[in-house]
């Protein structure tokens, strides 16, 4: 059996395009939804990162106080120390 010679006229051409055109402008709506879907991602990945990084500095600002606290309780106990001798 021969295997079937098909023309390429200008109509099929045109058809050919037009379809090509149809699925690339699909993949470009789907790429767009995709871009905007991870903004909105990634806008919420910063938001939770701000939370984070505040209370990284809450932390960081009790531990000073507490260390601050210490090294006054060791300074006023080897100055009640030093008065006794």
């Amino acid at each position: 059996m021969e295997a079937m010679v098909q023309e390429w006229t200008d109509g099929r051409l045109d058809d050919f395009d037009r379809k090509v055109d149809q699925r690339f402008d699909r993949i470009e709506a789907e790429v767009r939804a995709f871009r905007s879907e991870m903004k909105d991602e990634f806008k919420a990945v910063r938001g939770e990162i701000g939370a984070v990084r505040g209370s990284i500095e809450g932390v960081q600002r009790t531990m000073l106080f507490g260390f601050i606290t210490m090294a006054a309780a060791i300074v006023s106990g080897f100055a009640a120390i030093a008065t006794q001798i």
